[in-house]
């Protein structure tokens, strides 16, 4: 029998493809096969998003009229009178929203890997001026539907600069919105949105594909296995695969698309905008809720910009500070705890935001949550950290067996003496195993107290929220149990699993 009726019929379109499209010809690497894991492809799932950004785009500006007096207008148009326009718009927002995830999602990868050690230094900084380009994305492109909310959100953003030297103030105001007029302030936020934010990301996405590619990609201890060491090529097993993820992260957006589609705010006019509360889209509610803190209200702004504007030099210089070797977690504690608590910090400031819109936050209250969720945070990371030591701690044999003296010969052991062995061994088995057991029910009825009070504290605190000034004091004894509790729940889970290691080490 020939080779090629051996073929199957998957092998022949595999053949077929790279026979029309020269696939394995391409100048790709190959693939080591522990990047067959979703966590090493946001780069590409990026670029991917970026192209339903571009295409769905492209459809919208057949339609859009980027005029105070027709942007809506338009933009309400495409939704209710164009074929798909209401899938296109939702699908163009939702990807958008997409964007800004799947890059938080790859920073938060590269800082907890250490992926900016090495020769990847630049690789970094490249990614870092791409999340800059998309937050931009997303700041600019939420002016054009020239929405009551989007309007006003975008005036207070452009206040920001105000915050700024004089002549920088000026030069930003200029670039954001030419001659101050809304027709300038829309003009140019379209221009920059469609022509030069792409081109930037084109930019910027090429030379990371390219550096990669140079570099090739880097095992993260903190993801997974390192595989068996085994390369594959890029087609068609990496083509295929690529191909796959890509299909379904399409699909869910579609999905989502269809099943929540987007349904406008009112247009933007200077007497909808009194009866509204200007907040700016859910990825700079953090910030907002920054400035809305009691101390930071009028001038005192501009420290928090400043702080700001400080802390984004030092993630972007991070690889010139950060020289060590050390790459694994468990050798990185004052890293994992700062990132951590950076990320949690800005989880609670985003809900936080959304449930007190519009609200002054008094400087105690901001103290007692953001240094609540620290403090809460570093015990954790050092709970953990000291379960990883014990866990990792090696366990000495017993002296009486670590010492025999090499000189005596082996005695001999009768039948009798080895089946009476096996059975108090199986009987000290099944003693350590029921002592496990009891340990196990023991530890599991008193901590379902603790989870129970934890969890009627943690849903009170969050149904005061939006009365919290009324009732601060309930407020407090709902946010100190459920601190307490929480602490004890760690507390148990710590010495559970130290009795539990020792168990078992007697086994």
């Amino acid at each position: 029998m020939s080779e090629q009726t051996q073929k199957t019929l998957y092998d022949k379109l595999v053949d077929w493809f790279d026979v029309k499209f020269g696939f394995s010809k391409a100048p790709l690497k190959p693939i080591p096969d522990f990047t067959m894991n979703p966590i090493y492809w946001l780069g590409l799932l990026l670029a991917v998003t970026f192209g339903l950004q571009a295409t769905t785009g492209i459809f919208m500006l057949l339609y859009y009229v980027p005029t105070p007096t027709q942007a809506y207008s338009s933009t309400q148009s495409i939704i209710t009178s164009v074929p798909l326009g209401s899938l296109v718009e939702t699908m163009h927002l939702y990807t958008a929203y997409a964007m800004i995830i799947l890059t938080f999602l790859h920073l938060t990868r590269n800082f907890f890997g250490s992926a900016h050690k090495g020769n990847r230094d630049l690789m970094w900084l490249v990614g870092i001026a791409l999340a800059v380009v998309v937050v931009s994305f997303g700041v600019t492109g939420y002016l054009l539907p020239w929405t009551v909310i989007s309007k006003s959100a975008s005036d207070v953003a452009i206040g920001f600069l105000n915050f700024f030297p004089v002549g920088l103030a000026n030069l930003g105001k200029f670039v954001a919105v030419g001659s101050g007029s809304d027709a300038s302030e829309l003009t140019t936020f379209l221009h920059i949105h469609t022509v030069f934010l792409p081109l930037a990301i084109i930019a910027l996405l090429g030379l990371k594909i390219y550096m990669y590619e140079v570099h090739g990609p880097i095992y993260v201890p903190a993801y997974g296995k390192p595989g068996k060491g085994i390369y594959h090529n890029w087609f068609p097993k990496i083509f295929l695969y690529f191909v796959m993820l890509s299909s379904a992260y399409i699909a869910i957006l579609l999905a989502a698309a269809s099943l929540f589609p987007l349904a406008l705010p009112p247009a933007y006019s200077a007497a909808s905008a009194g009866g509204y509360v200007v907040q700016p889209d859910w990825y700079l509610l953090w910030v907002y809720q920054l400035l809305k803190i009691q101390i930071f209200e009028g001038p005192a702004a501009g420290y928090v910009i400043a702080a700001l504007i400080a802390f984004g030099l030092l993630l972007f210089l991070m690889p010139f500070y950060d020289r060590s070797k050390r790459r694994n977690l468990s050798q990185r504690p004052v890293y994992i705890s700062t990132g951590s608590v950076l990320i949690l910090e800005l989880i609670t400031l985003t809900v936080w935001g959304y449930l007190t819109p519009g609200r002054i936050i008094p400087d105690w209250q901001a103290i007692l949550v953001l240094g609540g969720v620290a403090i809460a945070t570093v015990s954790a990371v050092h709970i953990v950290y000291q379960l990883n030591e014990q866990k990792g701690a090696p366990v000495l044999p017993p002296q009486s067996s670590a010492i025999q003296p090499a000189t005596n010969p082996p005695a001999m052991i009768s039948p009798s003496a080895v089946e009476k062995s096996v059975r108090t061994s199986q009987t000290k088995t099944q003693l350590v195993k029921l002592g496990g057991e009891s340990l196990l029910n023991r530890f599991t009825a008193i901590f379902v107290v603790f989870l129970a009070i934890a969890s009627v504290s943690l849903a009170s605190a969050v149904d005061l929220l939006p009365r919290v000034l009324a009732e601060a004091q309930f407020f407090g004894f709902a946010v100190t149990t459920f601190a307490v509790s929480a602490t004890f729940m760690c507390l148990m889970l710590r010495k559970f699993v130290l009795a539990y290691e020792g168990a078992a080490a007697k086994r």
